[in-house]
């Protein structure tokens, strides 16, 4: 019967040691997407998901959209957890550090509240990553210092809410927060390290389309990251966009891409803050060049 019971101590210690693992390995080895168009589930949930798996996404960031039947996602998710990828739940924008801007964030948490309550744990989403850019709202720079501010309590507010639901909470950032410097009620500093403090991890928007430039620009965040104990993981673009053609890698195509992400995670493989790559966003990967 002793024996029986230590080694049925042994396997629960082995399978213990094994989803500890697997949760670390799942927070550091992340090959991500942003999917802004949750109607693609809706209309062809099979190809969307085909599409992910082909390539080897493990976490995508999907928006909500409150007029999409909560089944959808619940079908989605239960699908996608079999494949191997983690879902969260995705949202923000610049006006929700406006005055009246909570009532935005009040309203994705209690619709995430109703959906995980009425989900099977299978079709439950694993997380909350916000996608906000303050700096896109007129306040940055009318009032820079009352807009940055707003965005920290909504920020606090977030996690709080995240927390109530058991959930990580997750942030998108520009690699120029570190530049920002902060001093009000929660103190004072530079916003990317105080970001990265309080949330559980961020992807940084590092939107250039050379692995050497990448690397150099989100030095400063992993090494927030390793201070506070948190993940960062590294964003790229395949987007066509006016701002310059060393932004995204829409010109070069998805060969040259992949070879400078492999570069950048060889680069920070060992980094302990160092998350993975997150690749902005799954309709302009579907359409770049090979």
């Amino acid at each position: 019967m002793m024996k029986k019971l230590v080694m049925a101590g042994v396997v629960l210690l082995f399978l213990f040691s094994q989803n500890t693992g697997n949760a670390e390995a799942a927070d550091r080895n992340v090959r991500a997407t942003w999917l802004w168009n949750p109607w693609m589930i809706y209309s062809d949930e099979a190809g969307t998901l085909a599409f992910l798996e082909s390539k080897q996404v493990n976490k995508v960031y999907v928006q909500i959209d409150a007029d999409i039947p909560p089944a959808v996602y619940r079908s989605f998710i239960e699908k996608a957890r079999v494949k191997g990828m983690r879902i969260f739940a995705l949202d923000g924008a610049p006006g929700w550090v406006a005055p009246n801007g909570t009532v935005h964030q009040d309203k994705l948490m209690a619709w995430i509240k109703s959906y995980q309550n009425g989900s099977t744990t299978a079709q439950k989403f694993a997380g909350i990553h916000l996608d906000v850019e303050p700096y896109l709202y007129s306040g940055w720079n009318t009032n820079r210092a009352a807009t940055v501010k707003a965005y920290q309590a909504l920020l606090t507010k977030a996690k709080n809410s995240a927390a109530a639901l058991a959930l990580p909470l997750e942030a998108d950032m520009p690699f120029w927060f570190d530049e920002i410097s902060y001093k009000n009620t929660y103190g004072k500093g530079i916003l990317a390290e105080w970001v990265i403090a309080k949330t559980d991890s961020v992807s940084i928007m590092s939107y250039r389309d050379t692995a050497p430039f990448i690397i150099e620009l989100v030095k400063n965040e992993l090494a927030f990251g390793q201070k506070h104990g948190k993940t960062v993981v590294v964003g790229v673009e395949t987007g066509q966009t006016d701002e310059g053609d060393s932004i995204s890698f829409y010109e070069e195509g998805e060969a040259y891409m992949n070879g400078q992400l492999a570069i950048i995670n060889g680069h920070y493989a060992t980094h302990p803050a160092f998350g993975g790559i997150a690749i902005h966003h799954v309709d302009s990967w579907k359409t770049m060049a090979p």
